[in-house]
């Protein structure tokens, strides 16, 4: 059955795939509020603004998907990861992310610093699906595998854009 738990995973298996889980939707969360803040501070262009656009967006089609595993391994009778540790560790995700972007822009940040602290951002989202990935491969679940490898190649992608963007800002 695709929504069983392998043999070998363990209630730590569990635990850490519900860490994880919360973590990568807060920094969807945090990244999303993130380009909502560089705009309002006027730190992006409008080439900027287009593709900053885009990973928001995507950030937010990431939030849905992963709220649809969370909610599938919920229900999974193997698996049963509890729903409210993982948005527990989402909000505090989302909130230290946002604690770490207004304490790296600073007072008087300019758009190579915006720029470069999108980079972080994403670069923690990679490092983030790329933990999650290796977890994943711990329990017999298509849905949460097959998102989480989508996911993480669009992440890869992301740092890619934004990384792009601020050398392109300093050039």
């Amino acid at each position: 059955m695709s929504n069983s738990k392998k043999s070998g995973s363990t209630k730590a298996d569990i635990k850490n795939l519900e860490k994880k889980l919360g973590e990568v939707l807060g920094l969807e969360r945090a990244a999303q509020k993130a380009v909502d803040e560089l705009v309002a501070m006027k730190l992006l262009d409008s080439g900027d603004k287009d593709e900053t656009k885009e990973i928001q967006d995507e950030a937010n089609s990431h939030e849905e998907k992963l709220l649809e595993v969370v909610n599938q391994l919920a229900n999974d009778e193997e698996i049963k990861i509890n729903i409210e540790t993982v948005n527990d560790t989402a909000k505090e995700t989302e909130k230290k992310a946002t604690k770490i972007m207004k304490t790296y822009l600073g007072e008087n940040p300019d758009k190579s610093e915006g720029l470069e602290f999108l980079c972080l951002a994403e670069g923690g989202e990679v490092a983030h699906y790329e933990v999650l990935e290796v977890i994943s491969k711990k329990f017999n679940n298509r849905k949460l595998r097959n998102t989480v490898r989508s996911i993480l190649r669009q992440e890869r992608g992301h740092l890619t854009i934004c990384l792009d963007m601020a050398r392109e800002a300093v050039s």
